[in-house]
């Protein structure tokens, strides 16, 4: 019984899919794994008004921001190359805005997460722009990760919002 042999042709013809996807979306990694961290630093020292709702949302920030680094960093080693968000790394090349340390009251935080939220979408939207002639199922990819930040966004900035 002979074998049959598997082509798998590349997929869109295009062989450097794989370094114009990471070129995008490696960025997108350092600024969700940043936004994680600082997320997780400001809900440690939330304090004042609307301490709960904000201290209890900013774990749901967390939590999409790492589940989107997840799925963002597998799509990249998906098509066979590697990605570097290791701490030094991601706190080289984040576009995140440095956060305040310590205790900040509510309205700081607030301010300061939406901050870093709208660095990560500039850098996700920038994403799904560029992949757009490079690979759609990497734009997709990107956008899932827009429409949930926007979210979180609209969530976060709606506790101050007049």
């Amino acid at each position: 019984m002979a074998t049959k042999q598997i082509t798998i042709p590349a997929a869109q013809g295009d062989l450097h899919r794989p370094s114009g996807v990471a070129q995008y979306l490696t960025p997108v990694v350092h600024d969700l794994v940043a936004l994680a961290v600082n997320g997780k630093q400001a809900h440690w020292h939330v304090r004042g008004a609307n301490f709960m709702g904000v201290h209890e949302f900013l774990d749901e920030v967390v939590t999409h921001a790492q589940d989107a680094a997840d799925a963002v960093a597998e799509r990249i080693v998906a098509l066979g190359l590697p990605i570097d968000a290791r701490v030094g790394t991601v706190a080289a090349r984040t576009t995140t805005p440095e956060l305040s340390d310590g205790f900040q009251q509510s309205e700081v935080t607030v301010r300061e997460i939406v901050a870093q939220l709208d660095a990560t979408l500039e850098t996700v939207y920038a994403a799904v722009k560029g992949l757009d002639d490079v690979d759609l199922v990497s734009q997709d990819i990107a956008i899932a990760v827009a429409q949930q930040l926007d979210k979180d966004r609209w969530f976060l900035f709606s506790h101050y919002a007049g």
